[in-house]
């Protein structure tokens, strides 16, 4: 009798959770609050995961499949600037919008998400422009071969001319996490990659008077996938149906506001520029020591690795949405166990995940590539980079509650420490000093990872972000 009741609660909290009903995040308990947000996150973020995925199969299955898997790879990385600044404006309207949602002021909420939204529309226009132009030179720069940067100019020059949707995405649902409403979040990462995953097969290899555009296709399908996930989030903005009421007048520039969103924003997007950075130099380290097959590996084992991580980024994420509220509404202590909370779901999914990479790792790699050299570096990457799993997920919760507190400086230290002063010295020693090519690149990530957690936990012990002010 009681296992059956255990079995309708979850069901009724799932059903809860993936209908989006708005609740009061601050009063509930901890254990309930934290599923019904990190179910519809977790399905988000794994959904912005498959983008890459389903985009590395399919070209991973043209002729030219090592060209066109270290494109898509490469683009991604210097994508992953992009969405260091989609991420440190989402951080900011999330911050800011869970705490007035927490000291019940929607209405401030709303018109802080719109200033947001206003803010990045503008600081995108030059990114966008010089993506566009510079596209071969990108790929150059990024240690690809001459033939697959002239191969892969057109697949980049859309993938980063349609930037501003890659952070509209972001952002939106940055806004409506705040809000408490992930499930909002949720459908549009499933309509983008819904219509990614018909438009894909059809750009790549052409159907009726669609003619197939091949690497170029798959950059054509992703942006206008993503495109229809931004308009469904426009209209739940628009419908009033949700907490959130938007009014023409909140896109009229506030200074004030935009200082104060700027505040949180700056130090967020730094933050995540120093990671991105960071992953970029890996990747071009990669590609000069081990050639385009060590690059096409690595770039395999990468998107697989983030596909399973993202979930973790739901999780953290809804650490951010419960710290922020919790704060709000004067809660500080179950601010705290909120986090520890969402901490022990981490470390259960990712032992999981860790024993399949290391059992499975080769299996998981034969999925995306045919050619035996990649999928042998995409293993060993796998295998070296799942020990560090579980101490990583630890660290992105906390980087997150610092996050969701409004404390993005104290992150963005770590990660400034962490990525550039200790890993990419580390693994420019190992992968060249010491001649492990990429071997010594994969063994640098979770080393650095484990020294990021611990830094993390002692200054969140400390306590410096229940003071933030909002």
């Amino acid at each position: 009798m009681r296992l059956s009741n255990q079995i309708y609660s979850f069901f009724s909290v799932l059903k809860q959770a993936l209908a989006g009903r708005e609740v009061d995040l601050t009063s509930i308990s901890i254990k309930r609050a934290i599923v019904l947000l990190a179910i519809p996150m977790m399905l988000e973020m794994a959904m912005e995961s498959v983008f890459a995925l389903v985009d590395l199969y399919f070209v991973g299955h043209l002729d030219n499949s090592r060209i066109a898997i270290q494109t898509v790879g490469l683009t991604e990385s210097v994508l992953t600037v992009i969405y260091s600044l989609a991420i440190g404006l989402s951080m900011a309207a999330t911050a800011v919008v869970a705490r007035r949602i927490g000291e019940k002021n929607p209405e401030a909420a709303a018109k802080a998400g719109m200033q947001t939204i206003v803010m990045a529309s503008v600081i995108n226009v030059a990114i966008s422009i010089a993506g566009f132009l510079y596209a071969k030179d990108i790929l150059l720069i990024m240690g690809a071969s001459r033939e697959t940067a002239t191969h892969g100019t057109n697949f980049v020059r859309i993938m980063m001319g349609g930037s501003i949707i890659i952070v509209m995405l972001f952002l939106i649902n940055g806004i409506f996490r705040g809000a408490g409403n992930a499930a909002i979040a949720m459908r549009s990462l499933w309509i983008a990659n819904i219509a990614n995953i018909i438009l894909c097969p059809i750009f790549i290899r052409g159907l009726g008077p669609i003619p197939a555009f091949g690497l170029t296709g798959a950059a054509m399908a992703t942006t206008l996938g993503r495109s229809l996930g931004v308009c469904y989030q426009v209209y739940c903005l628009w419908n009033g149906k949700n907490i959130l009421k938007v009014r023409p007048q909140y896109f009229i520039p506030e200074w004030e506001q935009i200082k104060a969103i700027t505040k949180i924003a700056a130090p967020g997007i730094l933050q995540f520029v120093i990671a991105s950075c960071s992953w970029i130099f890996l990747a071009e380290l990669v590609a000069t020591t081990g050639g385009d097959t060590g690059s096409a590996g690595y770039q395999t084992s990468l998107r697989l690795m983030m596909f399973f991580l993202l979930p973790i980024w739901g999780l953290s994420n809804a650490a951010a949405t419960l710290v922020g509220q919790n704060l709000g509404a004067g809660h500080v202590d179950r601010a705290e166990q909120s986090v520890f909370q969402t901490i022990r779901y981490a470390v259960v999914i990712l032992a999981v995940v860790s024993i399949l990479f290391l059992t499975c790792g080769n299996l998981f790699a034969s999925f995306f590539t045919e050619d035996e050299a990649v999928r042998d570096v995409a293993t060993l990457s796998l295998r070296i980079l799942s020990f560090g799993f579980i101490i990583y997920g630890m660290g992105m919760i906390f980087t997150s509650a610092f996050n969701g507190a409004g404390d993005t400086s104290t992150p963005t230290k770590i990660n400034l420490f962490t990525f550039w002063v200790f890993q990419i010295p580390f693994a420019y020693l190992l992968a060249k000093y010491f001649e492990m090519g990429p071997k010594g690149v994969f063994i640098s990530i979770p080393t650095a990872e484990i020294g990021l957690t611990i830094a993390a936990y002692i200054l969140f012990k400390k306590g410096k972000w229940k003071k933030t002010q909002v």
